[in-house]
């Protein structure tokens, strides 16, 4: 498995270990609806993997089981693994924020047909409830945390922070449209930037990595992450111009439109 251009995480011999079970798990979701890259299923996978077997995984936003599936399919099969999402509507992907009732319950009924389908259902508890609903719904500490959930300041902050705070000590938490989405962005810079709990380690795209093991200087933590605006802008800009109709028109000339940033 050869990572994205983008890919910067430690690249761990957990992974190349697993390499088999890897591709077959990306083949399983290849038919699956989502915004979720190869490198960024690598990500996930190993991340899976390495959760204890008496661990817990939670998953924020999973849309149609793309990342889902991935999770279950990886993890060790004591491993407790709380899929959230309410099914809504809202925040269903790219300029997507209001709700779309028979989308919703579109989204719902393949999502729950792709988990069977891939024959990870019985693995996945799902709550189907908007995450600051589902906190009581989970007991304990968390050992792999991803948020895909809303992109909205004000939602992303509250997961961020209020789940973040689950994690067990040394667990690890992935975001989704870091350094893509705006308030994704000013929620981690807000939340992590200057914590003092999180590590950063690096980014598969838009899919940050953080460990909850912080012992090093913060202001190094967060030059790491301040690194990366630069391509924060040049995803920025490029929603911009895709927002204008440019990439149509390129299409219309028979040139190849950039994909939205993810």
């Amino acid at each position: 498995m050869t990572p994205d251009q983008n890919h910067i995480i430690e690249w761990t011999p957990t992974m190349a270990s697993t390499q088999p079970s890897l591709v077959s798990t990306i083949e399983l979701v290849d038919g699956v609806e989502g915004w979720m890259t190869a490198g960024q299923a690598a990500t996930l996978f190993d991340a899976a993997r390495s959760c204890p077997p008496d661990g817990t995984i939670v998953e924020i936003g999973s849309f149609q089981g793309r990342s889902t599936i991935v999770l279950a399919s990886a993890a060790a099969a004591e491993v407790e693994i709380v899929a959230i999402d309410p099914h809504a509507g809202n925040d269903r992907g790219p300029q997507e924020i209001d709700g779309f009732a028979d989308e919703a319950a579109d989204d719902h009924a393949v999502f729950n047909s792709n988990l069977e389908n891939a024959g990870v259902a019985d693995r996945v508890r799902h709550l189907r409830m908007f995450s600051d609903a589902a906190l009581a719904k989970v007991d304990g500490k968390i050992d792999v945390l991803y948020i895909d959930g809303a992109h909205r300041y004000g939602p992303a902050l509250a997961d961020i922070r209020s789940w973040g705070q689950r994690v067990d000590t040394g667990g690890t938490m992935l975001i989704h449209d870091s350094f893509s989405s705006i308030g994704v962005t000013m929620a981690i810079l807000r939340e992590l930037l200057l914590g003092k709990r999180f590590r950063y380690v690096g980014r598969s795209r838009s899919m940050t990595i953080y460990r909850a093991d912080l012992e090093g200087s913060r202001l190094r933590n967060a030059g790491s992450q301040l690194a990366q605006l630069p391509w924060f802008v040049k995803n920025i800009g490029l929603k911009i111009v895709l927002s204008l109709g440019v990439g149509k028109l390129m299409q219309r000339f028979g040139k190849d439109a950039p994909e939205w940033p993810y």
